[in-house]
């Protein structure tokens, strides 16, 4: 394992009210609401609109990935991330902190976290309970916009934290990564559909370990403790001392298993950013698992 000074992944909401009303915000210290929702569920930007944490900026995730990819959520280029948020005033000097609305707690605030890392960016933290318990704690909002002044950052790739699918099919046969998909078991086992796509079956890939990302996560929508974090690893066999790819559908709940090991202080967890929605295009059948009506993905 990876012994390093390890920057806070989680910051409570106590502690952003407080420096909310300190008057910390500004160049040093920026919040992001990256929530998401399935196509005909909730508006995730007109939400925001109508409420969201004070000086929060929208991080838009439909905008800051690369959009000529065939796959569902990849990232974009250096240049792209870096004028993105660099236009929600972030530098490479600034604190980020982001949160999500969605009804866990948490959803896609890992994996906009993952994603300053993976460009370079250290400082950066999850609002732990996210925006469902800023509420329920009766934390300030606003429908105030955010029009924070522009700043330059420089997006440099972290290719340690990334996997590409060939990678991951030269792992099938060297074996030095343990493989976790975060999707929830009928998924993983090709027993129950992917949600909100068309022609994608459900499955695995072969030789991943299924670990639900929502297993992360407490009732109220916490992250758990690094303990029980350390017993849901154990309890799958998945060594927190070796390397470790993460995986999932689009690249998403994959950074959930991020951050879980890092929250158990191992920060150097890769994550397959194609997943299954390339995977399944790709890959040869006999690599993709499913117990679905086919008997194969």
């Amino acid at each position: 394992m990876v012994h390093q000074v390890l920057y806070r992944a989680l910051v409570s909401t106590k502690w952003l009210a407080e420096s909310i009303r300190s008057g910390r915000l500004g160049p040093s210290l920026r919040v992001l609401d990256a929530s998401w929702y399935s196509p005909g569920t909730r508006q995730a930007r007109k939400e925001y609109q109508e409420r969201h944490v004070p000086g929060a900026s929208f991080f838009d995730i439909e905008e800051c990935r690369d959009t000529t990819s065939p796959y569902e959520m990849m990232l974009p280029s250096e240049a792209h991330f870096g004028d993105y948020v660099g236009n929600l005033g972030i530098s490479n000097d600034t604190h980020v902190v982001v949160y999500d609305g969605d009804d866990l707690g948490s959803f896609y605030a890992p994996r906009v976290w993952w994603m300053f890392r993976v460009f370079g960016h250290r400082t950066v933290s999850v609002l732990n309970g996210g925006f469902r318990n800023w509420l329920k704690e009766g934390h300030p909002v606003t429908s105030e916009p955010s029009r924070p002044e522009p700043a330059v950052f420089k997006a440099t790739l972290n290719l340690s934290l990334l996997k590409t699918y060939e990678q991951v099919l030269e792992n099938l046969q060297s074996k030095r990564f343990q493989l976790v998909d975060s999707r929830a078991q009928g998924r993983y086992l090709g027993t129950q559909p992917e949600p909100d796509i068309v022609g994608l079956d459900s499955g695995h890939i072969r030789g991943s370990v299924n670990m639900p990302f929502m297993d992360f996560l407490t009732k109220d929508g916490f992250e758990k403790s690094p303990e029980e974090l350390r017993a849901i690893f154990q309890d799958k066999k998945v060594d927190l001392s070796q390397p470790l790819i993460a995986t999932c559908r689009k690249g998403v709940t994959a950074c959930h298993v991020a951050l879980a090991a890092y929250l158990c202080g191992k920060p150097d967890v890769a994550v397959y950013d194609g997943s299954w929605s390339e995977w399944f295009r790709r890959a040869p059948p006999e690599t993709r698992v499913s117990q679905g009506k086919s008997g194969k993905a």
